[in-house]
Parts: C-alpha cells; structure tokens; sequence
C-alpha cells in the first residue's frame, strides 16, 4: 500500500514546463528533503520577510518591506497570488483571515 502512494505522489509531482518558450520553475511542494533554497530568487524573498515579521502578515506588508506600490491595488493582487501559491504547496500557512504566517 505504502508504495502504491509513493508511485502516486511521484506522478503528481510537478513538472517544469514551458510559457512562451521560457522554461518555468514552479514551486514545488514542500517534503522533509526540500529546502528553501529550491525555490525561484522571489519566493526565497517572500519566505524571508513572512519569517521575519512579529506575527501573520497580510500582502500588503509583505509588499512594504522589497519596495512594492502597495498603494495601487494592480500591483498588490500579483504579490497576493506569489503568496497563495507557496501556501497552496506547505511552505507558508494562509490563515482564514487572508494573513500568512511560516510553517513550522
């Protein structure tokens, strides 16, 4: 049985692929083997400042701290979703209210 889950947790790994010919890292989920440093420059940012923060954080205080216009929703929805997708795979934690924290 144990097995039969490996070989599906192999095959809905995610693959890299390609957009508009580039190719694409996606973010991985997270495993007891994978660190950090697996993921793209702007994600190991994100980490950095959820984990340095006092407490759960919302998108917008995520944006004060690299330089982002939070002022102007167009770009605050962006860094939203750079958040959700790193949550999406254990390596933050969406809290009801919309904030994120680190995992343990």
């Amino acid at each position: 049985m144990s097995d039969q889950l490996a070989d599906e947790r192999a095959s809905a790994a995610p693959v890299p692929g390609q957009v508009g010919g580039r190719p694409v890292m996606p973010i991985p989920h997270r495993t007891p083997d994978r660190e950090e440093t697996m993921l793209p420059p702007d994600y190991q940012r994100i980490l950095a400042v959820v984990r340095q923060a006092a407490g759960p954080v919302t998108a917008r205080q995520v944006g004060e701290m690299p330089g982002v216009d939070v002022t102007v929703r167009s770009k605050l929805e962006p860094l939203r979703g750079r958040l959700v997708k790193p949550a999406d795979r254990g390596w933050l934690n969406k809290l009801p209210d919309g904030r994120f924290t680190t995992r343990p």
